[in-house]
């Protein structure tokens, strides 16, 4: 009988190791290993080998594909993983990135969210690609053009914090509170990117969270959900979210559970709690797609909205001039 036992039990192991790559991790400490079929909004189906396991989605903490440790090479972006349209500046994954907790995608994304700072004031923003190019809002830089980029590199394990100081300022939108900024230091590395994802798919309660620097604090993480995706204030509509949002967030990423933006956040209700709002990133699609028509512009003060000179006194007495002399 021990000997079937044991058989049964190599045979099984066997199984396992031949179909099991994904790491399903659940609440309360529990795992399973074993090939994920399908992630939907309600359920994770995975294949253990010898039989087909459906786990609630809401038991469901992370996942982690190919059996990684969370942390390490898991879940950075491969240049395959990844789509670039010609002309965009942004990535967007190749295919649906898998769900994980805040603590690994924390790690994961310790490198792409930056601070901004000016004479002024400092706020937050995020690489877009490898190049330099950054998000951030536009009332962090507004009136400024000495800024500079706080950005940790990491290096043997460790994350290392380095300045930037040749900042460029690309193109800026005052009305939907957007700047586009490029790191020009000639020494810079190629930066690790966020990746871009889109609204259409969240729903009032998914899981979200934020990386930022609220009153300084470098790489403060808060978590929540969103309380809305439409809520419209002064025209425009915004995310709204109980992950804390204070003065220093603003510019920094709004994450999905599988580390793509969903938005930028800009600002919060002063006389409550937990009222928390970001611009939806198809707003900030529109805008990248759009830049050089908000294209920024040293010599024109109402950049980038060009009006023509007022008509003079003297243009005016001489168009009347003209109608009276017809009579």
């Amino acid at each position: 009988m021990n000997r079937l036992v044991t058989l049964f039990l190599t045979v099984l192991s066997a199984l396992q190791a031949t179909a099991a790559h994904d790491v399903v991790s659940m609440k309360e400490g529990r795992s399973v290993t074993g090939a994920v079929l399908a992630e939907k909004e309600d359920q994770v189906i995975v294949d253990l080998g010898f039989t087909v396991l459906v786990i609630p989605r809401g038991e469901v903490k992370s996942i982690v594909r190919g059996g990684k440790d969370e942390g390490t090479d898991a879940g950075m972006v491969k240049p395959s993983a990844v789509v670039r349209r010609e002309g965009s500046l942004y990535q967007t994954a190749r295919e649906q990135p898998p769900v994980r907790d805040v603590k690994a995608l924390t790690a994961l994304l310790g490198e792409s969210v930056v601070q901004v700072k000016t004479p002024g004031g400092l706020g937050s923003g995020f690489f877009l690609n490898e190049e330099g190019y950054l998000i951030t809002n536009f009332h962090v830089i507004e009136g400024e053009t000495e800024i500079s980029i706080e950005v940790y590199h990491r290096k043997s394990g460790q994350l290392e914090k380095r300045t930037y100081n040749d900042v460029k300022i690309i193109a800026l939108n005052k009305f939907k509170d957007l700047a586009l900024l490029e790191i020009e230091d000639e020494d810079a590395p190629a930066f690790k990117p966020c990746l871009i994802g889109e609204t259409d798919s969240l729903a009032a309660g998914d899981n979200v969270f934020a990386i930022g620097s609220p009153l300084g604090l470098e790489r403060t993480v808060t978590e929540g959900i969103l309380s809305t995706k439409t809520r419209l204030i002064e025209g425009s509509l915004y995310l709204q979210t109980n992950a804390e949002i204070n003065p220093g967030n603003s510019g920094g990423p709004l994450f999905n559970m599988r580390g793509e933006v969903i938005g930028v956040t800009n600002m919060k209700m002063t006389f409550g709690e937990g009222l928390g709002f970001a611009i939806p990133v198809e707003q900030v699609k529109a805008f990248l797609k759009y830049r050089d028509a908000f294209a920024y512009d040293n010599g024109n003060p109402s950049n980038a909205y060009r009006y023509l000179e007022p008509p003079g006194m003297k243009a005016v007495l001489n168009k009347d001039e003209k109608k009276v002399s017809k009579k």
